[in-house]
């Protein structure tokens, strides 16, 4: 692992143990509202297993759990799993794993993967590297869920930028389900004529 990749696994760790919550995902109502878009583009659909990629404190992963029979969620950090052990306490379909993607990634195949405000944490060879890894892993008739921030940042990539990478390593069948003035929410399904839609 280089220095930059431990960088950012060191960031992710003092970042959830210096706030358990860092990104005010119970408090703000940009995130309360982003939550209840995303849960409402799932259109009441049921995944027998689920994959959240950067899960952080768990937030997210207690509202997506009652749409799945089992949910696997990973994330950098064993500070944010601790977290989020603590919130899904009682949940008993859920299952937490410290992965780094894209060099880790849960083996098995899953019905529903959800990235969440992550992609442009990554490279560009990374992204295109993690959505390798969510073709490969996506069930027939499968859904991936790409939520992305899309003003600006001081990462390698933003947003609209992650998307566009994302959507373009493979032959993806892709929706833009919803676009709000602060972000994107991006359905896409493994489609072999790889027709790319908006």
């Amino acid at each position: 692992m280089n220095d930059r990749k431990q960088s950012r696994r060191a960031t992710f760790e003092a970042l959830h143990t210096k706030d358990a919550d860092p990104w005010s995902f119970e408090t703000s109502q940009y995130e309360r509202a982003k939550r209840a878009k995303v849960l409402a583009n799932l259109e009441g659909r049921r995944f027998a297993k689920a994959l959240e990629v950067g899960c952080s404190n768990g937030v997210l992963t207690r509202d997506l759990s009652p749409y799945c029979d089992r949910l696997q969620a990973i994330d950098v950090a064993s500070s944010a799993l601790a977290l989020a052990e603590q919130r899904l306490r009682g949940i008993g379909n859920v299952e937490l794993l410290r992965c780094e993607i894209p060099r880790e990634w849960p083996a098995g195949s899953f019905d529903l993967i959800v990235l969440s405000e992550i992609l442009y944490f990554l490279s560009a060879d990374e992204i295109a590297a993690t959505a390798g890894h969510v073709w490969r892993s996506l069930a027939p008739a499968g859904l991936c869920v790409l939520v992305n921030w899309t003003g600006s940042n001081d990462l390698a990539v933003d947003g609209q930028e992650a998307v566009e990478i994302f959507r373009h390593a493979r032959p993806w069948k892709a929706d833009l389900r919803s676009c709000q003035p602060e972000y994107r929410i991006d359905h896409l399904e493994r489609s072999e004529r790889g027709r790319l839609k908006d």
